[in-house]
């Protein structure tokens, strides 16, 4: 009888790196191991040898950096979808395609389970887990961490040590880090205690900190054709390298650096900080387009949507109707989002320096203080009275009553 096979999602990270061998210690399986490329850069190098001498039987190495950006960074970017305000989604949206490339791989192996290397306090649990059950609801799911002894970060050192595991970290430097074309994300280690300053010279990667950046201002033009950008400083890269064109831009700039406390879905709150600097931009240049663009109604409806969309992709509802349709009505709204936004960039500031678009609503007829001869002022005193009509009656009712 053949042996139960088992598809791990695989970064050759510290979690993972250990799985491959409990997995065979305590299932009569083989491990085939799966590595998405997203962008990790050198990260991916030694996945392939390592994944084969810790016990998998074979790996798939998937690049899947250009499908990533178009289908799942492009319509969050489309959206202005923002997790409490600050968080870009860099992981968020990484989970979903390395597990909707999981079910594909599954079904040509013939494999039986997923597994992966999630906590059971965090977040991308729920996001590997949900993207299976919405594409293949009959694949197993295997979540090491919730059904081992293992309880903390030390204790998987330790075990990788024990079996002569090379891994990523040490027991003093032991951020729990996730890396993709669109941002850098740390957690754990000094940043659990949220009244520690980060230690950026140590810390960052993808950048610099805004007190090195360079002393000069530097511009960077964008254009975007229906909401998506096609276009850095007059140049047309393909998506892939476009991105990494502006993570050198914002980091030599030290644009993108977030720091926050947010609210894991489980219900309890994290600390981590996030490098997002080509990310930073795109977000800061698209909003300015559709300030110009988008009418005030369509605007402040999106806004509120836009809420909805991150919840949504934070909480690994990506393969949902919900979600769908939301990205419908994006869509929608992005008709008319084409043209292009001038940003400048310094020490770690992003800011608008000019905008332009062939369906831009803005009119300088009507806006100027100068004289003009499209609007008649007299007309906002009718409109002001009727605005403010339910007030004057309200105002009226309770004079009307007070003297009683």
């Amino acid at each position: 009888m053949s042996k139960e096979k088992i598809l791990l999602a695989y970064s050759g990270g510290l979690d993972t790196s250990i799985i491959i061998p409990w997995l065979k210690e305590n299932y009569d399986c083989e491990v085939i191991a799966m590595a998405a490329d997203l962008g990790q850069g050198d990260e991916l190098e030694p996945v392939r040898e390592k994944a084969l001498k810790t016990g998998a039987s074979k790996i798939y190495i998937e690049d899947l950096k250009e499908v990533f950006i178009t289908d799942f960074i492009y319509p969050t970017l489309k959206a202005n979808a923002i997790y409490e305000g600050k968080y870009l989604l860099g992981t968020s949206f990484a989970r979903p395609i390395i597990a909707k490339r999981l079910v594909e791989i599954a079904a040509l192996e013939g494999a039986t389970a997923i597994a992966h290397g999630a906590t059971g306090k965090g977040n991308d649990q729920v996001r590997f887990e949900l993207t299976v059950k919405a594409l293949a609801p009959h694949l197993k799911i295997i979540a090491p961490w919730r059904l081992w002894d293992i309880r903390s970060r030390e204790d998987a050192i330790d075990y990788a040590k024990a079996r002569n595991i090379p891994i990523p970290v040490t027991k003093k430097d032991n951020y729990s880090m996730d890396r993709n074309l669109w941002h850098l994300s740390h957690e754990g280690s000094d940043l659990e205690d949220p009244w520690n300053e980060p230690a950026y010279d140590r810390l960052l990667k993808l950048m610099i900190p805004p007190e090195k950046a360079p002393d000069q201002v530097e511009y960077v033009e964008l254009e975007f054709e229906k909401g998506i950008p096609v276009a850095v400083n007059g140049s047309r890269p393909g998506p892939v390298a476009l991105i990494e064109e502006l993570n050198q831009i914002g980091g030599r700039n030290g644009i993108g650096i977030v720091d926050m406390v947010e609210n894991r879905l489980v219900g309890m709150k994290s600390r981590g900080v996030y490098e997002t600097p080509g990310g930073t931009i795109l977000y800061a240049a698209h909003r300015e387009l559709e300030l110009l663009c988008l009418d005030r109604d369509t605007l402040h409806m999106k806004d509120q949507l836009s809420q909805r969309f991150a919840e949504l992709v934070y909480f690994g509802q990506w393969f949902t109707p919900l979600r769908e349709a939301l990205s419908a009505f994006v869509d929608r709204t992005q008709e008319t989002c084409t043209g292009m936004v001038r940003m400048k960039l310094y020490k770690g500031n992003c800011m608008p320096a000019g905008s332009k678009s062939d369906y831009s609503l803005y009119s300088e007829e009507l806006s100027t203080f100068g004289a003009d001869a499209v609007y008649n002022q007299k007309d906002a005193e009718g409109f002001i009275n009727l605005f403010g009509l339910p007030l004057k009656v309200s105002a009226l009712m309770r004079e009307k009553n007070q003297n009683r």
